[in-house]
């Protein structure tokens, strides 16, 4: 069962980073979350698609939200490795959401895969595989 429920990670995301637009955490389950990203032309990129970089963040925060879900307030996991496929062109008039899925934490790194889509579009855009290195000391060891 999770320990962070989607409020409480909207709440930390907001607290984190106050002067960043966030990803808002739409739900949480064992081990799984979805995010979703409201997508303007801001996002665009040349050829009239959401550029890397929105996608990346994106990626990366639902691999953070994750691993927080599960273990609780350890702010201090950090990103070590971020690998990304772009699959296909997501859409700029629909929000990009990312569904992140733990596949194992353990006591010093946590992995999550993460695969991202437009809104009504059942295609992946994009699957990033995230590794985040753990504080000492934060707790448990998961393996999905």
């Amino acid at each position: 069962m999770a320990r962070l429920d989607a409020q409480r990670l909207n709440e930390i995301f907001r607290d984190a980073f106050p002067d960043h637009e966030v990803p808002r955490v739409e739900e949480v389950h064992d081990g799984d979350v979805v995010l979703s990203l409201d997508i303007s032309p801001r996002h665009g990129r040349p050829g009239g698609t959401v550029s890397g970089p929105t996608m990346m963040t994106l990626a990366d925060t639902a691999a953070w939200a994750a691993i927080l879900a599960e273990l609780g307030e350890v702010l201090l996991a950090v990103t070590t490795s971020l690998h990304i496929d772009f699959l296909r062109k997501p859409s700029l008039d629909a929000d990009l959401l990312a569904h992140a899925r733990l596949l194992k934490l353990g006591q010093r790194l946590g992995v999550v895969e993460v695969e991202l889509h437009s809104r009504g579009v059942g295609q992946v855009v994009a699957k990033a595989q995230v590794t985040y290195s753990l504080p000492p000391g934060h707790g448990g060891t998961v393996e999905r």
